[in-house]
């Protein structure tokens, strides 16, 4: 991860000269306790940090909210993935009251995605709409795995509008230099 951000960091100068961007950032699995899998040194090398869980889906509902409200909680945690943990027509959603987690996520200044795999669109339209309410950020994040991945977006882009969420909610639509200082502040806002 290091020398990835070195590199980075020499194709923002090099290439991008201030008009591209390519941000530091990772996707941390949320832990059974509710925990980041990365030591926070690491974390804080980032520009941002997702947060996911990846694993332990069989936890009750209390367990799995306080889990998910705990990672929300961490300081470096930018963004909240796949809030639910679903998979259309593969796997139901853990139990957890997601209402609980967006709440949280707003009182901690976390965004919390919409997951724009068309084996997930996680959150849904309600769970946006209801962020959104709370003053929560929502990221539409393609979840690509690779580059054919990245036109997911447009599945998150119809969750989105079917949540009417307004186009300053939603963190793809910024401008370069707002995303830019929304990240430096949510980096501000973890030293303290």
């Amino acid at each position: 991860m290091k020398k990835q951000n070195r590199e980075i960091d020499a194709w923002n100068r090099e290439v991008g000269k201030g008009r591209f961007r390519l941000f530091k950032g990772t996707e941390a699995d949320i832990l059974a306790d509710g925990t980041l899998d990365f030591p926070d040194a690491t974390l804080a090398s980032f520009d941002y940090v997702v947060g996911s869980i990846h694993s332990a889906f069989q936890q009750s509902e209390r367990a799995q909210t306080d889990r998910l409200i705990r990672a929300v909680r961490n300081p470096r945690l930018t963004i909240l993935g796949h809030a639910t943990g679903r998979l259309l027509l593969g796997r139901s959603g853990y139990p957890v009251d997601v209402r609980a987690v967006i709440d949280a996520a707003a009182e901690n200044g976390v965004a919390v995605e919409i997951n724009a795999d068309p084996r997930r669109l996680d959150i849904d339209w309600r769970h946006a709409r209801y962020a959104a309410e709370r003053g929560v950020l929502v990221p539409i994040n393609p979840d690509a795995h690779s580059v054919a991945g990245l036109g997911n977006v447009a599945w998150g882009v119809n969750v989105a509008r079917k949540a009417w969420l307004p186009a300053r909610g939603v963190l793809n639509t910024w401008e370069l230099r707002e995303v830019e200082d929304y990240f430096a502040q949510r980096k501000q806002a973890r030293k303290t």
